[in-house]
């Protein structure tokens, strides 16, 4: 890709002060690499990941003993929800505009000060930058350096030990910065690229650095994308474009869904019974992915207008859906585990209950846990800001073990269950809550491998969009089969082996917990 191709001639005044209107206050997304923070830039807005969470809320009947172990064991995901929430609130941001100040002496320590990263595709998509003191840029010689993404990573492993000129002299695009308003065109792109911005000057690639103890260059910086018609007003990455369309119809199935079951479903909760418990949960957690969904929504309609969208909404829908995971997953562990563990002291002829257990309570703590520990910790390592990610982290591969783990044990018990039981419609009760459960558990690792085969760009959202869908269809499932009362009261009436929230020939009123 030749230089010549890529480079226009500057906006006039007029001409800028009309594109500065529709793409004021943007965001670059994207715009610094993992664990590097962005060197004199001070972004806007905070990145739209979806973030913290807390854990899930249930309510035991039983004993007041019981009832205080499993209260304590939720104070202590409650407590660790807030934590993951002030953690993951965003420190920094990655918007389409950085505003900040190119640095000679951040620039001289680099080799190059980083400035972000975004991803072009399509023609015409437009690079603008805005400085304040151009005498001070005029002798420093400032410009700016493009690296195509594939391009900059050989350089950086490359064996020849490239020089710091010789690498700025390898970019692709420069732009020199003697004007007040700058424009840079990127064209004929054949498939969407991530582009690395760096500032660099006279001192840069110099050993002495008094030199470079000069005035700081404030600065205005926006990338766009073009849009359906060609033009490059779209603030939406290659790697998040189709996101805002996806929440809208995620958060229209909502509603429909609503409307139709919303009455049916809350006289089921107030009626009690064996499934009270479990339907409460499912609920609050479909209530928590529901809410994550449209703040999602609402921070990408916005995102789409101005570029800046409405942070509190993206960190909003970060908590709900951290929020709806961890309550998920106690629930499921919380069956999978009394379940397994409660069956091997009760005696067969006493169906078995959802007791909570000290062991079963504190395996289902204890999971739950490391588990958040663990996205904390790849939070820290990936800085994409998704939350679900492509797991090329040590964390996030220690997450896809413990899903398959997960996965592995409830299958295997399960399938020894199954293949001894001879009541068919015991049989089907099984099958179908082993398919809840481990599509809840396996969707993640699953797409995280699939998406493998796709581009850089095109993998965070295949499995963001992937897992929210498969895990709605695990949802379904559950609902399915605990709002089934034939189904449900056939065989709790029956059982005479393991079952989750069973009912006593003793308590028929109500679960025990």
């Amino acid at each position: 890709m030749g230089r010549s191709d890529l480079r226009v001639p500057p906006l006039s005044a007029s001409d800028w002060r009309m594109f500065a209107a529709h793409v004021r206050g943007a965001h670059l997304i994207g715009s610094q690499a993992p664990g590097e923070p962005i060197s004199g830039a001070d972004p806007a807005s905070p990145s739209w990941r979806r973030g913290a969470g807390r854990g899930g809320q249930q309510r035991a009947f039983g004993s007041r003993r019981v009832c205080a172990e499993r209260e304590a064991g939720m104070g202590g995901l409650r407590l660790l929800a807030v934590a993951l929430t002030c953690c993951w609130w965003p420190q920094g941001s990655q918007g389409k505009t950085l505003r900040g100040s190119f640095s000679s002496t951040v620039a001289q320590d680099a080799q190059g000060q980083r400035i972000g990263h975004f991803e072009f595709h399509g023609d015409h998509a437009l690079l603008c930058v805005r400085i304040n003191n151009i005498a001070v840029a005029v002798g420093k010689e400032a410009k700016l350096y493009l690296f195509q993404a594939q391009e900059w990573l050989k350089l950086q492993e490359s064996s020849h030990g490239y020089s710091c000129s010789e690498k700025l002299s390898k970019a692709q695009l420069t732009m020199t910065m003697n004007q007040t308003e700058h424009n840079l065109t990127v064209s004929q792109i054949p498939s969407p690229q991530t582009w690395h911005v760096f500032y660099a000057d006279k001192y840069t690639c110099q050993d002495d650095k008094e030199n470079s103890q000069v005035e700081d260059i404030p600065f205005e910086m926006v990338l766009l994308n073009p849009d359906a018609e060609g033009n490059p007003f779209d603030h939406f990455s290659a790697g998040e474009s189709g996101l805002h369309e996806f929440f809208f119809l995620l958060v229209l199935v909502y509603f429909v869904i609503a409307c139709i079951y919303a009455q049916s479903l809350w006289q089921a909760i107030k009626k009690g019974g064996p499934m009270h418990m479990i339907l409460k949960v499912l609920t609050t957690a479909l209530l928590l992915q529901a809410g994550s969904a449209l703040a999602n929504y609402i921070h990408f309609s916005s995102y789409s207008r101005d570029g800046i969208g409405v942070p509190f909404m993206g960190s909003l829908a970060e908590f709900f859906d951290i929020a709806s995971q961890i309550q998920m997953l106690y629930l499921l562990l919380s069956l999978c585990m009394g379940w397994t563990i409660v069956r091997m002291k009760k005696s067969q002829s006493r169906p078995l209950q959802w007791d909570s257990t000290p062991a079963s309570t504190g395996i289902a703590v204890f999971i739950v846990m490391t588990q958040s520990i663990l996205l904390l910790w790849e939070q820290f390592e990936d800085t994409s800001h998704h939350s679900y990610h492509s797991h090329q982290n040590l964390a996030g591969i220690l997450l896809i073990v413990l899903r398959i783990c997960l996965a592995l044990s409830l299958g295997c018990g399960l399938y020894q269950i199954i293949t001894v039981e001879r009541s068919t419609l015991k049989r089907e009760f099984y099958i179908t809550f082993a398919k809840g459960c481990i599509l809840w558990f396996l969707c993640h690792p699953v797409l995280a491998c699939i998406s493998v085969i796709f581009s850089d760009y095109q993998r965070d959202k295949v499995v963001t969009i992937g897992v929210i869908l498969c895990q709605s269809v695990s949802m379904v499932i559950l609902y399915r089969l605990f709002l089934s009362h034939s189904l449900y009261w056939e065989v709790s009436s029956l059982s005479s082996v393991t079952l989750p929230l069973t009912i006593s020939s003793g308590h028929k009123s109500r679960p025990h917990f």
